[in-house]
């Protein structure tokens, strides 16, 4: 779902740091996988092109970055775009910077040149700049490790050119040099240094990808709807592939067919809002110390997460259930672990041991509350749309709820979205069909 980039000069560390953000973002964020590339592609003819232009000095400046930019948008389109679509991270080690830095400024064609040949290059979310002095740089050029990893004979070694090189990632990436557009677009941390130890270097990637994971961006290059719809439909196809063994202390899996069990969708939802205040009510009467844990609305990031995700799945321990809520519906394993206690101690979800002891209990959404996870993975884009409603209308009976926000013409994206989810999902009603415009949704929430 993110394009992650490294860049800085030769030898500043860039592939520590490239290894490094990769196993961060494996272990603490819910995307499919993480995947570790870099540029120019020394395994492929058209990074192998650019590669040798540079070492052989054969071509201008401008033909030298008209190579590197042909293997960059092959690179982009051909393979690092499908991934972000399956909601992957990918880690670039040197991505278009580089090309805007050793061409655009050292080499002199300018970096508006660089960035119109690159203009349908995909823009990397973060780029995290790495910086480390020439002189400790090129001592780990040389050195025999180094040589034998990355083969840097490649690249021009002088101590003023690598000069010459940090000055223009200082120049660009600390503003002092206006970022051509459409590269505007990303967001930019560093110089992060890596002159010290390698503890030091790792705890400060460390705070830059939690600063920028926890702020929620959207991604540039794709739109996180796909990625969910995706990540749905791969469940489903998935779920619908395997077998159940019986005996386990589970009910068989769920009819996905009539999942609304007969049902109107806002029945549904009102039936589940219902259950939820009366455990806030009940909280409330006894005086929980535990009141202020607990969510507010039903409707909100991380009970819907869980609950739609468990609707997917049959049960799974919490990290089967963060790995299946993807990066759009990602909620922290701390999170995780208070919402399904949540969940449990008011029983919307039961837990079994698994069959080995030691190992965590499994989850799985009680019968009962199966139609309100499917529903709210149906209504996901319209979840805050549906709660300013019943704020505004606290009178109005939720069942015109969807009708409304269709006349306000002010959600298509979000009726369409919900819409597209349900193709995926199903109607919930092995009678009726799936909507196929805003009207036709406003109709099957009433249940007509």
């Amino acid at each position: 779902m993110f394009l992650f980039s490294v860049e800085g000069g030769d030898g500043s560390g860039k592939g520590l740091a490239t290894q490094v953000i990769s196993e961060i973002l494996e272990q603490e964020f819910c995307f499919t996988s993480v995947e570790k590339t870099a540029e120019p592609r020394r395994n492929h003819p058209l990074g192998r092109l650019a590669i040798d232009s540079v070492r052989e000095k054969t071509t201008t400046p401008e033909q030298e970055a008209g190579l590197f930019a042909a293997d960059r948008l092959d690179h982009s389109h051909g393979w690092i775009l499908p991934k972000l679509l399956e909601g992957r991270a990918v880690v670039s080690e040197r991505n278009i910077h580089s090309s805007l830095v050793y061409q655009g400024i050292v080499g002199g064609i300018g970096i508006g040149r660089v960035a119109q040949i690159n203009s349908a290059a995909l823009i990397p979310d973060l780029c995290i700049w790495v910086d480390c002095d020439p002189k400790i740089a090129l001592g780990r050029i040389r050195s025999e490790t180094l040589r034998g990893l990355s083969d840097k004979e490649e690249y021009f070694e002088t101590s003023d050119f690598q000069i010459r090189i940090r000055q223009g990632y200082q120049d660009l990436l600390s503003g002092k040099v206006e970022m051509p557009t459409p590269f505007d677009m990303g967001a930019i941390i560093g110089p992060i240094s890596n002159e010290g130890s390698q503890k030091d270097f790792r705890r400060l990637l460390k705070e830059v990808i939690r600063s920028f994971m926890n702020r929620r961006n959207s991604p540039i290059n794709i739109r996180m709807e796909k990625v969910d719809q995706f990540q749905i439909k791969s469940i489903i196809q998935r779920s619908s592939s395997q077998s159940t063994l019986s005996g386990l202390g589970f009910s068989p899996p769920k009819n996905n067919s009539n999942w609304l069990r007969g049902n109107a969708p806002w029945k549904v939802l009102k039936s589940a809002q219902h259950d939820h205040k009366e455990m806030l009510s009940s909280l409330v009467n006894n005086k929980s110390d535990n009141l202020i844990e607990i969510p507010k609305n039903i409707l909100n990031h991380s009970v819907s997460s869980v609950c739609g995700t468990l609707s997917l799945i049959q049960s799974a321990e919490i990290s089967e259930i963060r790995s299946n809520m993807g990066p759009v519906r990602s909620v922290s394993e701390r999170h995780t672990r208070r919402i399904i206690k949540f969940l449990r101690d008011f029983g919307w979800i039961s837990q079994r041991k698994n069959l080995h002891g030691r190992d965590s209990p499994k989850s799985q959404l009680k019968s009962e509350y199966y139609s309100f996870g499917r529903l709210v993975l149906a209504i996901w884009p319209l979840r805050k749309a549906i709660r300013d409603w019943q704020r505004r209308n606290p009178e109005t009976h939720l069942r015109f709820c969807m009708g409304q926000l269709e006349k306000s013409g002010l959600y298509e994206s979000q009726l369409r979205e919900s819409i597209e989810r349900l193709s995926i999902i199903g109607s919930g009603s092995k009678d009726n069909s799936n909507p196929k415009d805003p009207g036709q949704l406003s109709q099957w929430w009433k249940g007509s």
